[in-house]
């Protein structure tokens, strides 16, 4: 038996017959035009103003692929614009010879605002967890590389618990009024048997061929084909906004904000090991934070990397860390419908919640891959709204609702089963923030990467048809797949959620 949640509804609801305010306030003042001419009796006038109505108000109301007309067009010369004067091809300084500071993140696109600091010494290793401050959206962020067992084989009551977990971890960084979003990001890649060629190295005695030796290898190599590793991280973002009043009672500056993201990342840890059951949470160094920015970009270069951390531990002078002005891309060029980063190919789309409800680890088909070197990712964001956001947007909402079907009942038109069941939804929510629940927009962007001599447009139907068998709609995020990627590949506190982005 599987758990299911469906008590999700749209952010907001058109109180005028499913219009919003201001899609309501363009049909209206481009209609004035008509009334005009039809007071005046200039009907030809009339007619052609009335065309002319009609064409806005299919660019206004009607929705193609997740985006109004005006947004696509918009968004389409915003594309033009940026490839025609070269804004949007990235081409990194130490594949130009240019890099002096090792230190400087030198990532593409969104990424470029991005910052790496090193925290003060913290816990009883004294690690220095990488605080990652962002430019360009004026956040904060800590990220934890997460082990969990999962719950394929788990009980509905032990399913429960663990979805009331994420439940309660969502309440807790609300309470705190400082974390405003808390992402879950996931990478399945093919198993290159770095680990178990270093295991085989170390063990095997004698160098005679034996008939248990070439049936061993055998099977490691069938099963290093079929086998895949997953990776999996939790982000917590702070805006400066809000941190910077707390920083300023522990000390300012960048210590400041350490401590505090610190005294956030350990609430956070305790709730993630509890309810939602972790067997194992680190919170990632620079160079650790470094080789998975790097691996992300580059999913083959992870063999590479595991042999040189292996050869450190006999060689001391082996420098197996890797810089942060190379830990991006040598070349980066994003087009319409894929991302082209260095030997490989990306295609990055979004997830639509069924109407039906989304079962707990229906997203399991999504991160499978259906080839040799295919990888497979997806980010789940949980932005947070604060305690008074919530309120206003649950009062707003429920007004419009109320609206709107009073309007319908005056009207004599029969209210759909969607537009009754989105008001109800809406009521129950205002019951709920007033019990103490927190109020979140979760969305997911699924990725898929793979070697550019395949072809990136087949893989991209394939990811479509694994998030169609598991029972929701896929939309490409056409004309942003490097942002795409960025957030549901690189764990560095990127999301769809900020202005900008």
């Amino acid at each position: 038996m599987a758990v299911i949640y469906a008590d999700y509804s749209r952010a907001r609801i058109g109180w005028f017959f499913g219009l919003s305010g201001w899609q309501l306030a363009i049909v209206s003042l481009t209609f004035l035009p008509i009334a005009w001419s039809m007071n005046s009796g200039a009907w030809i006038s009339a007619l052609l103003f009335a065309l002319l109505w009609a064409v806005i108000l299919l660019i206004t109301i009607t929705p193609v692929r997740g985006r109004s007309a005006t947004g696509w067009a918009t968004a389409s010369l915003a594309f033009a614009v940026g490839g025609l004067t070269g804004w949007t091809k990235f081409r990194s300084k130490a594949g130009l010879g240019r890099a002096d500071h090792l230190d400087e993140p030198d990532l593409p696109g969104i990424l470029q605002g991005v910052k790496i600091h090193d925290g003060p010494p913290n816990g009883a290793m004294f690690t220095r967890t990488a605080i990652i401050q962002d430019h360009r959206s004026r956040t904060w962020a800590v990220t934890a590389s997460v082990v969990h067992p999962g719950i394929g084989l788990k009980e509905v009551d032990e399913r429960q618990r663990q979805g009331g977990g994420l439940s309660d971890l969502l309440d807790l960084a609300a309470r705190t009024e400082l974390i405003d979003e808390i992402l879950l990001l996931v990478r399945t890649v093919p198993e290159d048997g770095a680990e178990r060629d270093q295991w085989v190295t170390r063990h095997r005695r004698g160098a005679a061929a034996t008939a248990a030796r070439q049936i061993n290898d055998e099977l490691q190599t069938n099963l290093t084909r079929a086998s895949v590793r997953t990776e999996a991280f939790v982000t917590i973002v702070v805006p400066e906004g809000r941190l910077s009043k707390e920083a300023k009672e522990s000390g300012g500056g960048l210590d400041g904000r350490a401590r505090v993201l610190y005294s956030l990342a350990a609430e956070v840890e305790a709730q993630l090991r509890g309810g939602m059951g972790m067997t194992a949470v680190k919170w990632l160094t620079s160079p650790e934070l470094a080789l998975v920015c790097r691996t992300g970009f580059a999913p083959g270069d992870r063999a590479g990397i595991v042999d040189a951390l292996d050869s450190r531990t006999s060689d001391p002078d082996v420098n197996a860390d890797i810089p942060w002005a190379m830990a991006g891309p040598s070349g980066a060029d994003p087009v319409a419908r894929h991302y082209s980063h260095d030997a490989w190919n990306s295609i990055s789309s979004t997830i639509k919640l069924p109407v039906k409800g989304a079962a707990m680890g229906a997203l399991a088909p999504v991160l499978t891959p259906t080839a040799s070197g295919e990888r497979r990712s997806f980010m789940v964001a949980y932005p947070i709204l604060t305690q008074s956001a919530a309120q206003r947007q649950s009062a707003t909402s429920g007004w419009a609702a109320d609206i709107g079907e009073e309007m319908r009942n005056k009207a004599k038109v029969k209210q759909r089963t969607k537009s009754r069941d989105e008001a109800d939804k809406v009521r129950r929510l205002d019951q709920k923030l007033a019990r103490g629940n927190s109020l979140t927009r979760p969305y997911a962007v699924v990725t898929v990467t793979v070697p550019k001599t395949a072809r990136a447009s087949e893989y991209g139907r394939r990811l479509d048809a694994s998030v169609r068998r598991a029972g929701f709609a896929p939309l490409r995020l056409d004309l942003a797949q490097d942002v795409g990627f960025a957030s549901s590949t690189v764990p560095m506190g990127i999301s769809l959620t900020r202005k900008g982005n």
